[in-house]
């Protein structure tokens, strides 16, 4: 039996979650993609297949790293952005990650910027 890395357990987790989780342009995805030194958010409707607002932790103003405040200033900065095109209300889609640390602090900082889950 072959053994099975963290890797692919967090994809057989994403598969399972994206069953349940779909964008509409009403209420479009918020999707978190989190890696060793940087974590990325964007919302996507999933019916068209367009990216509406991303933020990441590699752009210009937000380089502070992918740490817990770099974090929230990216959820922060992404809801602006939602909001700016008009977004109120998203669909979390955590992408197989636990709901602690970098990922709550995310979530955490797009409610505090006024996107509703």
């Amino acid at each position: 039996m072959a053994v099975k890395t963290s890797a692919t357990l967090r994809k057989t987790r994403h598969a399972r979650v994206r069953k349940k989780v779909t964008g509409t342009p009403e209420r479009p995805r918020l999707a978190v993609y989190r890696s060793l030194k940087h974590i990325y958010a964007q919302i996507i409707d999933d019916t068209t297949g367009r990216t509406l607002a991303a933020a990441g932790t590699t752009e210009g103003d937000l380089k502070s790293g992918g740490n817990q405040q770099g974090a929230e200033a990216v959820g922060k900065t992404l809801g602006e952005r939602a909001k700016a095109a008009g977004i109120n209300r998203v669909v979390f889609d955590r992408g197989g990650f636990r709901y602690t640390g970098r990922v709550a602090k995310l979530a955490e900082g797009a409610r505090e910027a006024g996107l509703e889950f």
